[in-house]
């Protein structure tokens, strides 16, 4: 990986290549001892822009923020660009929606100034001349490409957030929980049919550890008035009252995939036997609302949604239409192995309004889903997850020698199935967890991308948690993206070597030997599993540790070896989410030419303590050259 180091204050922006990319056309700017009248032409367009721009403004009362301005750093370059032809600048200058130069402020001034007085020779002076506005950051703050979160759920994150069970300790506070929002929620009130649907409990922070029955839910005359579903932390399981179990009485005795408790509490596939009505659209926009609230306030300009059902990409589809997305998703559709085929008869969605809508992915379900948990209270209830024991490994586990868990999907279809996607253009992401799950996936995505340009298709694995470092080779080989969330290693490590054992647990989260193989790799969340902050992710990477800085190995971190540098970090979140999404000439770092997608941090992440990442704010975050939260 190439090292953010500064360069010379006397270097100037890279040369610049105009292309087209998903229907935009993107520039960079040239060096200006090399290419001086390609940079004039570019600060001439933005120039007439920006006088036109002042001349509409003019009688209206002034505009909060200029259409053309400087940020800069008045104590040096503490912009970190990720771009490594100039990989930190004092000054960057926005015009629109793009970013036209970086470099040092008197350069860029000077450039300004040059393009300007050309304008007014062409035009002789018909406009008053354009005045390059400055802004300075905050003393010890910095700037950052807008930073992407390559793996979140965010609908589901926002029904985390309208329950918050996570913060329950017991499962009779999670149901005083439940019961507080019943009396408090609108829509309930007025229908009280309605579903009361919650997101987050664990039951690895409860005493017992023991998985939550209907009984307790029933205990309180509320809550058993109306169906209850509520889904545990890692997507596992739906945890029910006895008014939804009559409902789909009689149980089966097994289900593909799944498990049933009878205490409530059903897993994985199971999950499917409970008939939820679709949210209506006041439900989606409550939980986007509060989405959208917390990633921008936390700095992401960028989320890539991991599994659109058919009701969430109608919903996105319909804000796109309206261009009422302030923020830009990338989304992958869920595809359920049980329905038709449909890569051949949908378009994939590329670039929607004005960019900040993309649904070219399809999301495919190999084994279990993600995160871990000790071992279970009853073997009889596994969710399907390293967690609690359903990723599907090559060996039994460590702690439960009668299971390797289990595939979610029947290989044949699985191979059949990236194959069809595959050839029909579409990018194939396949949640894989388990070593064994893995090395299946990665057998199809072998076969189908053989004589296949990989960059045209860009497959994803997301997760990779277990992979065997043969895998691995081969996973950089082919060009396969390692989707990873660096928050599970440290949610998981306190009990991963009781579940895979001490060799095995090796391969579990091995960042740096995925890198080291040569992959490329691309940091998530996976939220509402984990936090959305981005902070966290980084802190986890590059720590290999609690946020309270601890771990089973000490303070150095769990396999500290395994830790990412700052560089590549930054990087995860940024550029590599961008080539992740096929957008990497567009946005992904602070390049002239592209978005103006940029962050205001209140400490510099790249040199701080470790210890203060944690404690550091978002001040700005502002996407296409606007603040969208906070101020600059």
């Amino acid at each position: 990986m190439t090292d953010l180091r500064l360069r010379s204050l006397s270097s100037s922006p890279k040369p610049v290549m105009k292309k087209a990319v998903d229907g935009y056309s993107v520039a960079t700017i040239p060096a200006p001892q090399t290419h001086h009248l390609l940079i004039r032409l570019l600060y001439v367009t933005s120039a007439i822009l920006s006088i036109s721009c002042l001349a509409y403004v003019g009688g209206r009362g002034r505009a909060p923020l200029p259409d053309a301005y400087a940020l800069c750093s008045r104590s040096g370059a503490h912009i970190y660009t990720v771009d490594p032809a100039y990989p930190r600048a004092q000054c960057m200058v926005v015009q629109g929606s793009h970013i036209v130069d970086v470099g040092v402020i008197d350069e860029v001034h000077r450039r300004w100034e040059s393009s300007v007085l050309a304008i007014e020779a062409a035009i002789k002076r018909s406009h008053p001349k354009p005045r390059l506005v400055t802004k300075f950051i905050e003393s010890g703050s910095i700037i950052v490409p807008g930073i992407s979160d390559s793996h979140a759920h965010m609908l589901e994150y926002g029904a985390s957030r309208l329950i918050p069970l996570e913060s329950a300790r017991s499962a009779k506070a999670a149901t005083a929980l439940v019961r507080q929002f019943i009396l408090s929620d609108e829509d309930i009130k007025q229908d009280p049919l309605k579903f009361v649907e919650g997101w987050g409990w664990d039951h690895t922070k409860w005493a017992d550890k023991a998985f939550p029955t209907a009984a307790i839910l029933d205990s309180d005359p509320i809550v058993r008035q109306h169906r209850v579903i509520l889904e545990a932390k890692d997507g596992h399981a739906i945890w029910v009252n006895s008014k939804v179990l009559e409902d789909i009485s009689p149980l089966p005795e097994n289900v593909e995939g799944g498990v049933i408790c009878i205490s409530g509490v059903l897993l994985d596939n199971a999950q499917f036997l409970v008939r939820v009505p679709p949210p209506t659209y006041r439900d989606l926009e409550k939980r986007f609302q509060l989405v959208v609230d917390d990633a921008i306030s936390y700095g992401l300009t960028s989320i890539h949604d991991a599994g659109f059902d058919p009701r969430s990409l109608e919903f996105f589809k319909l804000l796109a239409e309206k261009e009422k997305l302030p923020i830009r998703i990338y989304g992958m559709t869920h595809f359920d192995e049980n329905t038709e085929y449909w890569g051949d008869k949908i378009k994939p969605i590329i670039g929607a309004a004005n960019g900040r809508f993309t649904a070219r992915s399809v999301k495919i379900f190999a084994d279990g889903k993600s995160s871990s948990l000790p071992k279970l209270t009853s073997l009889r209830c596994h969710p399907g997850a390293l967690r609690s024991g359903g990723a599907a490994l090559h060996e039994p586990y460590a702690d439960n020698p009668s299971t390797r868990g289990f595939m979610r999907i029947d290989q044949e279809v699985l191979t059949t199935t990236i194959h069809r996607f595959l050839r029909d253009g579409w990018q194939t992401n396949v949640h894989a967890v388990g070593d064994r799950a893995n090395t299946l996936v990665i057998d199809a995505f072998e076969s189908a991308l053989e004589g296949i340009n990989v960059t045209a298709l860009r497959p994803r694995l997301e997760h990779a948690q277990i992979v065997t470092h043969p895998d691995m080779a081969r996973i950089a080989k082919l060009g396969v993206i390692a989707s990873v969330q660096p928050t599970h290693a440290i949610s998981d490590m306190y009990f991963a070597e009781d579940r895979l054992g001490p060799e095995r647990v090796k391969s579990l989260y091995a960042f740096r030997d995925i890198i080291d193989y040569g992959a490329r790799f691309t940091l998530g969340s996976d939220a509402p599993v984990e936090t959305v902050n981005p902070l966290s992710g980084f802190f986890a990477a590059i720590t290999r540790l609690a946020p309270d800085g601890t771990s089973p190995h000490g303070p150095g971190g769990w396999f500290p070896e395994q830790r990412l540098t700052r560089e590549e970090a930054l990087k995860g979140m940024t550029l590599d989410p961008a080539w992740a999404s096929f957008t990497e000439n567009i946005l992904g770092s602070i390049t002239p030419g592209k978005r103006a997608d940029f962050v205001v941090l209140s400490k510099d992440i790249m040199t701080i303590p470790e210890n203060e990442i944690l404690h550091t704010k978002v001040l700005a975050t502002a996407i296409d050259g606007r603040p969208v939260y906070g101020r600059i």
